[in-house]
């Protein structure tokens, strides 16, 4: 998968000029009240399971106590909030580590998330042999050539605004992918869905959900150097603040089968969060001024002229500072004749782009179609999943139930 531990990195390769030029006429990121500007010739703009989160009550207006009915949850499995928030969060043992969809527990810990935390975490990376993806199970098309990774205008709120790094602690340590900010269709204007990737909330099949799960929009804004950044403030970081996860979901498929190389959930590898700010009262859409509509229709990736996968690689040689993008006619790839056939694109973009929107024209509208779930060790493709039926359950199970909360 192409997450990564707080630091992210892309892939080399060749840009498919007709592909990109194509998705680049169309395709707007940003909304009108975000002032988006033009775009650039061959450029593109982008513009299961559902768990309850533990409200830490100190931060986003939510007062002193827990909301309802979440303490008592919190005491069954063993938690004391103050003592989670104090480092108790820290403590992976096999019956600490939730794993079922309503063991999501993400209590705000404000403060956690410092420039220097989120600079130092590591991609979660979740990557395939060639041997795996070359398995010819089903419908899958030639291996497609590198497209080289393309760093996206600055600053970011006026070209990509939807797009954002997604940071959790995992026993590993700090890890980073990358979402963007959705449209919910039960709270027009209003919305506080992320979409990212299944594993980068939840370990799949060998564990649970991961911990003080964030979403922080436009990123490094301006995109600064490391060197730049030596001192950077939290507004130089997170110019539109950090975004907790009180509500997560992801495909029971995910919650089951994932695995380091993705394995039978690859093609679930899916999530929406609903997020509220660590300070502040305005939805996340109205804060950043845009969001994206997902496309839910599942096109055979032989009907779909181009996609563009956005997100902040973070491996080498990338660093995990600037968002990159990639455009390219997409392909298919099958891991199984069971599973459902993933889009496949070029794009040297490497794990920290985990997560990261796919984005297509449909009718003159950028709409998100897919996001980035695993690649290969040689990061010269991205594979993502199909949006169907299910992923539209599971997102519009999160709008009617969390998404005016």
């Amino acid at each position: 998968m192409r997450s990564t531990p707080v630091s992210a990195a892309p892939r080399r390769g060749r840009r498919t000029a007709l592909a990109a030029a194509g998705l680049v006429a169309a395709l707007t990121l940003t909304a009108t009240a975000c002032g988006g500007s033009e775009q650039d010739e061959a450029e593109a703009k982008p513009g299961g399971g559902t768990s309850q989160a533990a409200d830490a009550g100190d931060a986003a207006g939510g007062g002193d106590g827990l909301a309802a009915g979440l303490a008592d949850r919190l005491e069954e499995h063993g938690i004391d909030v103050d003592k989670w928030k104090d480092g108790g969060w820290k403590n992976w043992d096999e019956d600490k580590w939730l794993s079922e969809a309503k063991d999501f527990v993400n209590p705000v810990i404000e403060g956690l998330w410092q420039p220097d935390r989120m600079k130092s975490a590591k991609e979660a990376d979740k990557t395939v042999t060639t041997k795996d993806a070359a398995a010819d199970q089903g419908a899958t098309d030639p291996e497609p050539a590198p497209v080289e990774a393309v760093a996206e205008k600055k600053p970011y709120h006026e070209n990509a605004a939807p797009v954002g790094k997604v940071f959790f602690d995992s026993p590993e340590g700090s890890m980073v992918c990358s979402g963007t900010v959705i449209k919910d269709v039960n709270h027009p204007g209003k919305s506080n869905l992320v979409w990212t990737a299944g594993h980068c909330v939840h370990a799949g099949g060998s564990g649970g959900w991961y911990r003080n799960i964030a979403f922080v929009p436009s990123y490094n804004d301006y995109g600064k150097s490391e060197a730049e950044l030596a001192n950077a403030t939290a507004t130089e970081m997170a110019p539109y603040g950090t975004w907790w996860a009180d509500w997560a979901a992801t495909s029971d498929q995910w919650i089951q089968g994932g695995s380091e190389s993705g394995g039978d959930g690859a093609a679930y590898d899916y999530s929406v969060l609903h997020v509220k700010p660590e300070q502040g009262g305005k939805s996340l859409e109205e804060t950043v001024g845009a969001a994206l509509e997902v496309d839910f229709s599942a096109p055979s990736a032989t009907e779909v002229s181009s996609m563009g996968a956005w997100g902040y690689p973070a491996a080498a040689p990338y660093n995990g500072l600037e968002m990159f993008k990639c455009v390219d006619r997409p392909g298919r790839l099958s891991l199984s004749p069971s599973l459902p056939t993933m889009y496949r694109i070029g794009c040297t973009m490497t794990g920290g782009s985990s997560g990261g929107g796919w984005f297509r024209v449909v009718d003159g509208e950028t709409k998100l179609v897919s996001n980035t779930s695993i690649g290969p060790l040689e990061n010269t493709w991205l594979a993502g999943p199909q949006l169907g039926r299910a992923a539209e359950a599971l997102y519009q199970n999160m709008s009617k139930t969390y998404g005016g909360r």
